[in-house]
């Protein structure tokens, strides 16, 4: 396969912050790799005039029109929240570092 087509999956798993074995670095390389040549096989298609599909079967009705509704006020909102602070629900920390 030409260098071009390889990936670094070992530069993406840390990008990742994944912890790879060099056995299981080369595996993905080597299943990406895979990947990579068997979508490279769709170029032999000739798709001129065909539009792109966001999914391979039609689908009608999937989404309702965006009209603006009746929303509720703040405080309506708030009334039932367990806890708020300055017009705003409070929640829980939940993460613990952005490093």
């Amino acid at each position: 396969m030409e260098q071009t087509n390889l990936i670094d999956v070992a530069y993406i798993a840390r990008l990742a912050k994944l912890d790879l074995t060099p056995e299981e670095t080369a595996r993905f390389s080597e299943d990406l790799n895979q990947v990579l040549a068997y979508v490279a096989q769709l170029d032999q298609w000739d798709t001129t005039g065909i539009e792109p599909m966001y999914h391979p079967l039609p689908v009608f009705d999937a989404l309702r029109e965006d009209t603006p509704g009746i929303s509720l006020s703040n405080e309506a909102a708030l009334s039932n929240a367990p806890a708020q602070e300055d017009g705003q629900f409070r929640v829980p920390k939940v993460v613990e570092s952005a490093h």
